[in-house]
């Protein structure tokens, strides 16, 4: 990772205040000068994007056809809005199988028993079970539809593009599902008891009704949120805009993170298969077919950008919550944006150039061309880099970098003691663009070269 991209101004005003002496002939291009005191400010250069406070891809949750859009490209919604309504006559079906069959369970439980030791009877809330047989196979028909009804209601969740309401659904999804189970392994342990002479089959049959009873509110509950899914509203005050995004056209990474509920990643796609620009997709019509998973619009909220930078893990370890960068973009060259860094990410992530980098996450302030004016706003997607200044020091003893070379794993300068050059070890601090700080090795006045360093020779004669 690149550092020092970032302008210090008393460092450079230190620059200008040195007086160059050339050397004589002996000494070739070597410049002396005095160390100083000055400012330093160490930077990390890293590449970013701009990314949207939110921002949500809409989906159709299941077949049918799209009724009603409600909205055009860029029109200012606000969280709740009605945006566009699927029609679906299967998800309806299944919503009102699913109303008969809760209204048939809360009406009659599992059934009454009747006489009997032969008969098999099973089936629906509401028909007759006879026997600990009947129970069994009632049990088995009510697992048979809750497995169904479980399977149905994730894959509509799959469909969803929100990326947070889908891990909802699927988190009620599991909690109907294991609720569901505890019912059910009540219900057999109850029909075990009655076979091994302990209980009673009307307390069999209860527990078997209470199983029935929850697993067709389960099924109802499950088929209403689908169908409400189908009426797709504003999660969020934003802008709309129509069809969804494509998956990995952000850049590398975690920068696919731009737009959160973009179509599925791991969809497979073919091979050297570009895909449409980020934000374009073919929106079908009012009246046109919708399959499951469509995505229909996007609604962003970029009133408070912020920014990702790909930061090298050579350099991580140096930036912590609390920095400050200036950011400048590609598509507004000379605006400056302050920013403040708001987390590091722990895991690393690919990186766009290669090797390892680690997510760095900053917020962005109002940025401003050299003449203060404002700059524009960045949208999400917009390549910037950001300047991190990971270090500083103030009015601290400085001399240039140009000086300082590295010599058998240590830092050294060349000194002028007498007249004569004398390789000096000293111990760096903060490191910038131009200047370096200084910590040991030197004093304010000393002489040393600044220039041409590698040129110059133990012991050689400086004026």
């Amino acid at each position: 990772m690149r550092r020092g991209l970032v302008w210090s101004a008393a460092g450079v005003a230190v620059i200008l205040s040195l007086t160059a002496v050339s050397c004589g002939d002996e000494s070739g291009d070597a410049v002396l000068d005095e160390v100083g005191r000055g400012d330093v400010v160490e930077v990390v250069d890293a590449p970013a994007t701009v990314l949207a406070t939110a921002a949500t891809t809409l989906t159709a949750v299941a077949d049918g056809t799209l009724a009603e859009l409600r909205v055009e490209p860029g029109d200012e919604v606000a969280a709740g809005d009605i945006l566009a309504v699927v029609d679906s006559p299967e998800a309806e079906r299944r919503l009102e199988q699913a109303e008969q069959a809760l209204a048939a369970a809360d009406q009659t439980g599992a059934g009454p028993v009747t006489g009997g030791t032969g008969a098999t009877g099973a089936g629906p809330p509401g028909s007759t079970v006879t026997t600990t047989a009947g129970l069994t196979a009632a049990q088995a028909a009510t697992d048979e539809a809750a497995a169904l009804a479980f399977e149905q209601a994730r894959r509509a969740a799959d469909q969803v593009g929100d990326q947070d309401l889908r891990a909802a659904l699927h988190r009620q999804v599991d909690a109907a599902e294991e609720q569901y189970r505890a019912a059910a392994t009540t219900a057999r342990q109850a029909v075990e008891a009655v076979e091994d002479g302990l209980d009673t089959l009307n307390r069999a049959v209860e527990a078997m009704g209470a199983a029935q009873q929850l697993q067709a509110q389960q099924a109802y509950d499950l088929a209403r949120t689908t169908v409400d899914g189908l009426t797709l509203r504003a999660p969020f005050d934003g802008v709309v805009q129509l069809g969804g995004v494509a998956p990995g056209e952000q850049g590398a990474g975690l920068l696919d993170e731009l737009l959160a509920g973009a179509a599925d990643p791991s969809a497979p796609q073919a091979e050297g298969a570009g895909g449409p620009p980020p934000g374009v997709a073919d929106v079908p019509a009012p009246g046109s077919p919708v399959r499951a998973g469509t995505p229909l619009l996007t609604v962003v909220d970029a009133t408070d950008p912020t920014l990702v930078a790909e930061v090298d893990e050579t350099d991580v370890l140096l930036v912590e919550p609390g920095v400050t960068a200036e950011v400048e973009l590609d598509a507004a060259v000379g605006a400056r944006y302050p920013a403040t860094v708001t987390a590091v990410d722990l895991l690393p992530g690919p990186s766009a150039r290669g090797g390892v980098s680690y997510g760095v996450h900053l917020d962005l302030g109002e940025g401003r061309w050299p003449d203060g004016r404002p700059a524009p706003t960045p949208r999400p997607g917009m390549s910037a880099v950001a300047r991190l200044r990971v270090a500083e020091a103030t009015n601290t003893l400085v001399v240039p970098a140009t000086a300082v070379l590295r010599v058998d794993g240590v830092d050294v300068v060349w000194a002028v003691r007498d007249g004569r050059a004398e390789r000096t070890e000293v111990r760096l601090g903060v490191v910038g663009p131009e200047l370096v700080e200084v910590v040991s090795g030197l004093r304010a006045g000393d002489q040393i070269v600044v220039r041409g360093a590698d040129q110059v020779t133990e012991g050689e004669r400086l004026p």
